[in-house]
C-alpha cells in the first residue's frame, strides 16, 4: 500500500506549511529588537549593521524559499482539485496517470546515472538494483512534477506573492524604449566592465521581444578600483547625451571597449556627427563626476557590489544573467501588474 504523504510530497508539494497555523507578523523596522541599559535597538538599526548587500540577499532568499514552497502547495492544490472532478483520491489520480506510465529504468540507464553520479563501484552487478530504484524514484519525482504542472496550464493561477523590491531613481534622459511601459530595466553598468559588454545582446533581445511593455534606463557604476578607463568613458557618455546622442554613443563604446583612452572617446564622438569642440570641452570640465558619483552611490546603497547589476521593476537581479532570468521576472511583473489592474 502506498503511503500518500509520500506521494504527494514527491511531487514537490510540501504538506507540513499547513501545520503553521497563523502568521507570526513581521517587526516594524522601528520595533526595538534589544534593550541595552534602558536604550532599545531597533530593526532599522540591525539592518543597517547587516549592510545593504547583506539585506538584499537575505530578502532574496527569503522570497525564494516562499516562491519555491508556494510552487508546491499550487501543484498540490491543482492535483486534489483534478482528483475531486475525477471522483478519485489524488493518490489513485496520480497512480492512474503518472506512475503506471514511468517504466522501469534499463540496464543502460542505470548504468550512465551510475556514471553520472561519479561513484566507482566494484561490480556494476553489486549496486546495479539499489541505483535502479534511485533513478526510478527520481524520474517518478519528474513526471509527477511534469503532471501538475500540465494541470496548471489549464488552470487559472494567479501568484500574488511579491518579491521584494526597492524604489531605484533613474534618470529619464538615458532611457531606451517605450517611455509609458509599465516595466523599467534600471541597469548600473560600466563602459569598460566586459561582463557589461556581455548583457548587451540580452538587453537589445529582451527589449525586442517586449516591445513597448518594458524600458531600460542606463546608471553609471564605474568600477574605478578596477577599470581606470571606467569613470572618463562615464563623464563622456553624459557629455553625448548633453548633444543628444547617450544611446549611439553608448553603443559604440560597448562595440570596442579597446577605445576607452581620451583620443579615442572624442574620435567616437566625432564619428557620431557631434560638436568636437563642445565634446572636448564638456570632458574637460568634469561637471559630470557629481551625478556619475550620485549613481554609484544610490547603486551601492541598494545593494550593488559589482556590475552589470538590474533592477526590475525594484527587483534585483546581480550579473550578465541569461535572457531567461530576466523573462522569468518581467513576466511575473506584467502578471502582477495584470492581477492588480483587473482587481481594480
Amino acid at each position: 500500500m502506498r503511503i500518500a504523504l509520500v506521494n504527494l510530497s514527491a511531487i514537490g508539494l510540501t504538506l507540513s506549511l499547513a501545520c503553521f497555523g497563523q502568521e507570526t507578523p513581521l517587526p516594524n523596522s522601528g520595533d526595538p529588537v534589544a534593550i541595552v541599559g534602558g536604550q532599545p535597538v531597533s530593526e532599522r538599526e540591525l539592518l543597517d549593521t547587516l549592510g545593504p548587500q547583506k539585506v538584499t540577499q537575505m530578502r532574496k532568499q527569503e522570497y525564494e524559499t516562499k516562491s519555491a514552497a508556494l510552487d508546491s502547495l499550487i501543484r498540490l492544490k491543482l492535483v486534489q482539485s483534478e482528483a475531486k472532478k475525477r471522483g478519485i483520491s489524488a493518490e489513485d489520480l496520480i497512480q492512474q496517470e503518472v506512475e503506471s506510465k514511468v517504466a522501469d529504468p534499463t540496464d543502460g540507464e542505470v548504468e550512465a546515472f551510475l556514471l553520472g553520479q561519479n561513484r566507482e563501484v566494484a561490480r556494476f552487478e553489486d549496486v546495479k538494483e539499489q541505483y535502479r530504484s534511485a533513478l526510478k524514484q527520481l524520474k517518478l519525482l519528474k513526471a509527477r512534477r511534469a503532471y501538475a504542472d500540465s494541470l496548471r496550464a489549464k488552470t487559472e493561477v494567479a501568484v500574488m506573492l511579491r518579491p521584494p523590491t526597492v524604489d531605484v531613481a533613474y534618470d529619464a534622459a538615458r532611457v531606451r524604449g517605450n517611455p509609458d511601459a509599465p516595466v523599467t530595466i534600471v541597469e548600473f553598468s560600466d563602459f569598460q566592465c566586459p561582463f557589461c559588454r556581455a548583457a548587451e545582446s540580452t538587453l537589445k533581445d529582451v527589449l525586442t521581444k517586449y516591445s513597448g511593455r518594458v524600458k531600460l534606463a542606463y546608471l553609471d557604476f564605474p568600477l574605478r578600483e578596477i577599470h581606470p578607463k571606467a569613470q572618463s568613458a562615464a563623464e563622456a557618455g553624459r557629455c553625448a547625451g548633453e548633444q543628444g546622442k547617450f544611446w549611439e554613443y553608448h553603443d559604440a563604446l560597448y562595440a570596442d571597449q579597446s577605445k576607452l583612452e581620451g583620443p579615442d572617446l572624442v574620435s567616437s564622438a566625432v564619428a557620431l556627427n557631434m560638436d568636437e569642440k563642445s565634446f572636448q570641452a564638456c570632458l574637460n570640465s568634469g561637471k559630470f563626476k557629481s551625478k556619475i558619483e550620485a549613481d554609484r552611490e544610490q547603486g551601492t546603497k541598494l545593494g550593488v557590489a559589482g556590475t552589470p547589476g538590474f533592477f526590475i521593476n525594484g527587483v534585483f537581479l546581480s550579473g550578465a544573467q541569461p535572457q531567461a532570468e530576466f523573462e522569468k521576472i518581467i513576466d511575473n511583473q506584467l502578471a502582477l501588474l495584470g492581477a492588480r489592474n483587473s482587481s481594480n
